[in-house]
């Protein structure tokens, strides 16, 4: 009997114990998903700017002890996945007009963490070697040239919606030239294949973008403002992230970029180092030695 007693006290004792250690380890954390506050994930579409912001701070969070997580998602879906908590942070949201539907609708469920590079603009562009095509207005004459295709991207992009919606009524090319949309990487493999043949081809392109510098491109004039003006590329987050990450967060307000950076950090990543999007953050932090730095 007394052999018994003793290892049912023992057997209390050690739950209580394992008990007071989990209730300890439970109130060190004071984050989202669950209390866990070393888990961010990050939203981001596939444009190219997104997918680099979103790996530069990737490394720069898990250098600092965070467990980082990248989703692939179209915008709609970035933006829903913020405002219902599931996405922590995104940091490709273009205002005041390619996303201000998203905005519209999800606004009051987000945070805004600050505008880290103001020059972003909608283009849809040709090859310089296609002649008789500088403009908009010149499409429409020439549908037969492109096979009636305008070559795009994600159905759910804000630039796929302004081309549907502004640029072809707008420029008359209803019933002459479809946007054909597709991805990101199939407008690029697109692009590539028809330069390499000297092709013409007319695709749907933005401002910051790796292919300007690869290829000889001519954006088309918008005489009409269809594409609307110079835009701004935002940090948000979702409710409460503030709160929960206060370090994360003054670090995201502190984020800057101009052209050159963000150039010369797409090219490694998209040509030098394909594929291998961590050695092309490491390698850009190398050349660039103050840039953390500036976010400290």
């Amino acid at each position: 009997m007394f052999n018994t007693m003793k290892r049912v006290l023992a057997l209390a004792v050690t739950a209580t114990l394992a008990l007071g250690g989990a209730a300890a380890c439970g109130d060190q954390s004071d984050g989202a998903s669950g209390g866990d506050n070393k888990r961010i994930t990050i939203g981001y579409m596939a444009w190219d700017e997104a997918i680099a912001a979103s790996n530069l701070w990737k490394h720069v969070l898990e250098e600092k002890g965070y467990q980082v997580q990248l989703k692939n998602l179209e915008a709609g879906l970035v933006y829903g996945g913020l405002a219902n908590g599931d996405i922590d942070l995104f940091l490709d949201s273009w205002l005041p007009q390619t996303h201000a539907s998203y905005l519209e609708k999800y606004g009051d469920k987000l945070e805004k963490l600050g505008v880290w590079y103001d020059d972003a603009s909608l283009s849809i562009a040709v090859p310089k070697y296609v002649e008789g095509v500088d403009s908009l207005a010149d499409l429409a004459g020439k549908a037969g040239t492109f096979d009636g295709q305008i070559i795009g991207i994600e159905p759910g992009a804000g630039l796929t919606k302004a081309t549907q919606e502004k640029v072809i009524p707008g420029y008359g090319m209803d019933g002459k030239l479809k946007l054909k949309t597709s991805s990101t990487p199939a407008m690029l493999a697109a692009l590539d294949g028809a330069i390499a043949g000297k092709k013409p081809i007319v695709v749907t392109l933005w401002h910051p973008h790796w292919a300007y510098a690869k290829y000889e491109l001519k954006d088309l004039a918008d005489p009409k403002g269809t594409l609307g003006q110079a835009e701004q590329i935002n940090t948000l987050a979702r409710k409460g992230f503030g709160r929960d990450f206060p370090e994360v967060t003054a670090m995201l307000k502190k984020f800057k970029m101009d052209g050159p950076q963000l150039a010369s950090l797409e090219d490694l990543m998209f040509n030098t180092h394909k594929g291998d999007e961590e050695k092309a953050v490491t390698e850009w932090l190398k050349a660039n030695p103050d840039y953390l730095k500036t976010l400290s």
